[in-house]
C-alpha cells in the first residue's frame, strides 16, 4: 500500500479555474468559457426545437480581457464552464515600461499587470502624471489578469 503515488501539487489546467453550470441556468451579464476564454455574456436567447430534439440556449459573450465577440450554441441542459471572476482593487505606485507597480489594502506590491491600452491606458497614464493617488481594479480569470478601470482614491485614508 505505501508503494501508491499519489502526487497532487499540480493541478492541471483549468481545474479550480471554472466550475461547471447549467446552460439553461446562466444570465445575461453573467460570465461562462467560449473556446477556451472567460467572457461576459451579452446576449442569449433560447430556441425550442423538434418534438425529441432538446431546446439550444444561443448565447453571444464578449472576451473579458481581449473585447472579442464569441458566439457559442449549447443545449439548454448541457453543462458550461463559469470562470471565477475576481474583481480587486489597487493602489497605483508608478507605471514602468508598460507595467502597472500596484499595491494591495495589505501592503504587498504586484507588479506584472500590463497597462491598459487604448483611451483607459492613456486617461490612466494622464491622471498618474498629474499626481492623482490613483485606485485601479483588476480583474483576474483563468490566470489571466488585466485592468478594467480606475478612479481617484477617496482623500484622508
Amino acid at each position: 500500500m505505501a508503494e501508491e503515488e499519489h502526487t497532487f501539487e499540480q493541478v492541471d489546467a483549468g481545474s479550480s479555474l471554472t466550475y461547471p453550470q447549467q446552460c439553461s441556468a446562466l444570465r445575461k451579464n453573467g460570465f461562462v468559457v467560449i473556446k477556451g476564454r472567460p467572457c461576459k455574456i451579452v446576449d442569449m436567447s433560447t430556441s425550442k426545437t423538434g418534438k425529441h430534439g432538446h431546446a439550444k440556449v444561443h448565447l453571444v459573450a464578449i472576451d473579458i480581457f481581449t473585447s472579442k465577440k464569441l458566439e457559442d450554441l449549447s443545449p439548454s441542459t448541457h453543462n458550461m464552464e463559469v470562470p471565477f471572476v475576481s474583481r480587486t482593487e489597487f493602489q497605483l505606485l508608478d507605471i514602468d515600461d508598460g507595467f502597472l507597480n500596484l499595491m494591495n489594502n495589505d501592503g504587498d506590491t504586484k507588479d506584472d499587470v500590463r497597462a491598459p491600452e487604448g483611451e483607459l491606458g492613456d486617461n490612466l497614464q494622464s491622471a498618474f502624471d498629474e499626481g492623482k493617488d490613483l485606485l485601479v481594479t483588476i480583474i483576474a480569470a483563468m490566470g489571466e489578469e488585466a485592468a478594467i478601470s480606475f478612479k481617484e482614491a477617496p482623500k484622508g485614508n
